[in-house]
């Protein structure tokens, strides 16, 4: 029979989420048309795909050589994507970037005010996600990352080191000691800020902990507790006092990267450029210096 493209991808979702609801979930399909379109698929290919079981579905030999041809399919119209992407000759398009809230919320939205500005035809996407969008299958174009090395698929510019200091509430003790904390969760970074927490606070002096950095600042100078929290962030807060140095355990590199694809594409390159030039002024501030 003509297979189409929209059954490997159906008999694909089935096998990655392990059901029909879920896979009609991610197709934007409902679950009666998924379930009339595999019975189809497996009347014409006179093959079973899946075994019907309690837990769910589970693919055949049949299923899983067409859920692997789905995804070589799905690979090949990622990089025609990518490389249709990087052919514009000016600056315009959409460009997807994504980033962590704390930095969209702090420094960045005033660059992008300004990028926009410089780059009319230029649309932007971004995606705040504190989570590591995958650049290769384009759920971004462009992402600025907090990280100690990225991964070696993409490319781009160390923009500046970021520096992490305990912080407490100016009107507070300017000790450590008998202290409540505050604490990224252990999904932050790898769980670093966690253990570094825990480490200093104690058993049972952890009283808030957030699965984002976004609202730290806020916590700390609520009073819930003291915690750690970008210099960037915390010198830029009268109402928050350092209670320690720039402490190395928690230091990371401020990275903007792309995928090889991209580099060259001029909305990329532009952003890149922007965002380079709008940081170095701050690299200062980044590291730890105190503000002026």
């Amino acid at each position: 029979m003509a297979l189409h493209w929209d059954d490997f991808r159906l008999v694909k979702a089935i096998a990655d989420r392990g059901g029909l609801t879920h896979a009609a979930e991610a197709l934007a399909i409902n679950h009666s048309t998924a379930f009339r379109r595999l019975a189809a698929i497996e009347a014409s290919l006179d093959a079973r795909l899946f075994e019907r079981r309690r837990a769910g579905y589970v693919p055949t030999a049949a299923g899983e050589a067409m859920a692997r041809a789905a995804a070589r399919m799905e690979e090949d119209v990622v990089t025609f994507s990518r490389a249709m992407a990087g052919k514009g000759v000016a600056p315009a398009g959409e460009l997807r970037v994504t980033a962590a809230a704390s930095f969209v919320s702090g420094v960045m939205m005033p660059m992008l005010g300004r990028f926009c500005a410089r780059y009319p035809q230029i649309r932007l996407d971004l995606v705040v996600s504190e989570e590591a969008l995958n650049l290769s299958r384009r759920d971004a174009d462009v992402a600025l990352r907090a990280s100690d090395g990225p991964p070696p698929t993409l490319v781009g510019r160390r923009l500046a080191d970021v520096a992490w200091a305990i912080y407490g509430p100016a009107d507070g003790p300017r000790t450590l000691e008998d202290r409540d904390w505050v604490s990224p969760s252990e999904g932050v970074g790898g769980g670093r800020h966690a253990r570094f927490v825990r480490a200093r606070a104690g058993t049972g002096r952890v009283r808030l902990q957030l699965n984002t950095v976004l609202g730290l600042a806020d916590a700390v100078e609520a009073g819930i507790g003291i915690g750690p929290l970008p210099c960037m962030q915390g010198d830029g807060r009268p109402g928050l006092v350092r209670l320690s140095g720039v402490e190395p355990d928690l230091a990371s590199a401020l990275w903007l990267l792309t995928h090889p694809d991209l580099r060259h594409a001029p909305r990329v390159r532009a952003f890149m450029d922007h965002m380079a030039e709008e940081i170095a002024a701050l690299r200062a501030l980044f590291a730890g210096a105190p503000p002026t």
